[in-house]
C-alpha cells in the first residue's frame, strides 16, 4: 500500500480544438488550493493551437499529429504521468479551488480506494436552456446515485496509476468521445477494484449544447455504444442513468405515444394516455422538484417534454441496438460490433 505521505497527483487532459473553454480549464488549475504535482496535456491532433495555450500555462504537452480519440490521448498521458493518482478531466471543465484537496483527502482517508468519480456542479457555464438542462440533469443524477459506483468518468475521475496500468487503461478502439470511461469502469469492477462516487468533488461544465449536437451525442456516442457494451458484458447495473425509475419511464413514454397515436380510432385511449402522463410525472417528481428549486417553475415546465423525449430516443436506441445484437447472434458467430462510436 502506498504511503499517504508520498501521495502525488497528476492531472491528465486530452484536448482537441479546446478554444476558450480550454483556456478557462487551465486557468482554473492555477487557482487550486492544492496544486497538482504535474499537469499533462495531450493535444489530440488539434488545429487551433490548443497545444500552444497549454505550453503557455507551463504544462507538459504531448502532441499527436492526427486525432486518435480521448481514450488514446488519456492513455498516453497516464503512461507518462509520475503521480500516484491520475486525475482525468475534460478540456471543457473548470476545477473548484477545493477539487484537488477533496481528491487527495479521499485517497488518504480510504487507502483501499482504487478510483473515484465526481460530479458536475449546479452552475453550468453556458446559459442557454439545453445546456442548463443537460448539465443540471447530469449533476442531479450523480447527486442521487449510490456512492458505490460501477462506472468510471473521464471528465472528473481519479484512479491509482498502478491500477490503471494493470487493467490496460482505456479501450482505444473508441475513437470518439464516447463510453470508453464506462467500459473502463466495468473492467475495474469485474477485476474487483473499488470505485467511489464522491458527490462533493465537483467541476463546472462549460459546454454549450444545441438540439442537434445533444441528440447526436446522446444517441450515437452514448446510447448505441452503451447498449452494445451492456449486451456484450451482460451487465446493466441500476445506477446513474440505468436506474429502475428510468427504465419504467421509458416504457411509460412509449406507451403514452402509442396511446395518443391510436386515440383517433379508440378515443378511450386518451384516458390511458392521461394516466400514463400522470405516472411519468409521479415517477420523476423529484427531478422536476429539483429543477423547480434550481431554476424556477417556467424552467421546470420546459424540462418535462425534453425529459420525456430523452426517454423516447434513449429507449429507441436501446431497442435498435438490441435488435442488431440479436440479428448478429442469429446469423453470425462473430460478436456484435460497437455501434455508433468510431
Amino acid at each position: 500500500m502506498l504511503s499517504v505521505s508520498l501521495l502525488t497527483i497528476s492531472i491528465v487532459i486530452p484536448v482537441y480544438n479546446g478554444g476558450a473553454s480550454f483556456r478557462e480549464c487551465l486557468a482554473s488549475l492555477t487557482l487550486s488550493r492544492r496544486p497538482a504535482d504535474e499537469v499533462i496535456v495531450v493535444s489530440d491532433g488539434d488545429t487551433d493551437g490548443s497545444w500552444q495555450v497549454a505550453e503557455a500555462f507551463g504544462t507538459k504537452v504531448f502532441r499527436l499529429q492526427r486525432p486518435g480519440g480521448p481514450a488514446q490521448a488519456r492513455n498516453i498521458g497516464a503512461q507518462a504521468a509520475q503521480g500516484d493518482i491520475v486525475f482525468f478531466i475534460d478540456a471543457d471543465v473548470t476545477l473548484h479551488p477545493n477539487t484537488l484537496d477533496l481528491v487527495e483527502q479521499q485517497f488518504r482517508q480510504h487507502p483501499q480506494l482504487d478510483a473515484l468519480i465526481g460530479s458536475y456542479d449546479d452552475a453550468p457555464g453556458a446559459n442557454n436552456f439545453l445546456s442548463q438542462y443537460k448539465n443540471l440533469f447530469h449533476h442531479y443524477t450523480h447527486q442521487v446515485s449510490s456512492e458505490i459506483a460501477s462506472t468510471f468518468w473521464g471528465a472528473c475521475g481519479a484512479i491509482r496509476r498502478s491500477v490503471f496500468l494493470q487493467v490496460g487503461g482505456f479501450d482505444e478502439t473508441y475513437r470518439k468521445p464516447c463510453i470508453e470511461d464506462i467500459e473502463l469502469g466495468y473492467r475495474l469492477t469485474r477485476a474487483g477494484y473499488s470505485i467511489a462516487l464522491c458527490k462533493e468533488i465537483q467541476v463546472k461544465h462549460l459546454k454549450q449544447w444545441e438540439p442537434l449536437s445533444l441528440i447526436k451525442a446522446e444517441i450515437f456516442y452514448r446510447a448505441l455504444p452503451w447498449t452494445t457494451l451492456i449486451l456484450r458484458e451482460r451487465c446493466a447495473n441500476a445506477d446513474l442513468n440505468l436506474s429502475h425509475s428510468n427504465r419504467f419511464s421509458v416504457v411509460f413514454a412509449f406507451a403514452l405515444i402509442g396511446s395518443v397515436a391510436a386515440s383517433g380510432l379508440y378515443p378511450w385511449l386518451l384516458a390511458i394516455a392521461l394516466g400514463l402522463s400522470l405516472g411519468l410525472l409521479v415517477m420523476n417528481a423529484e427531478i422536476y422538484r429539483f429543477f423547480y428549486r434550481k431554476r424556477g417553475l417556467l424552467f421546470a415546465l420546459q424540462v418535462i417534454p425534453w425529459h420525456w423525449f430523452y426517454f423516447l430516443y434513449g429507449g429507441a436506441a436501446f431497442a435498435y441496438g438490441t435488435l442488431i445484437h440479436i440479428i448478429s447472434r442469429v446469423y453470425s458467430s462473430k460478436p456484435v460490433g460497437r455501434l455508433g462510436c468510431f
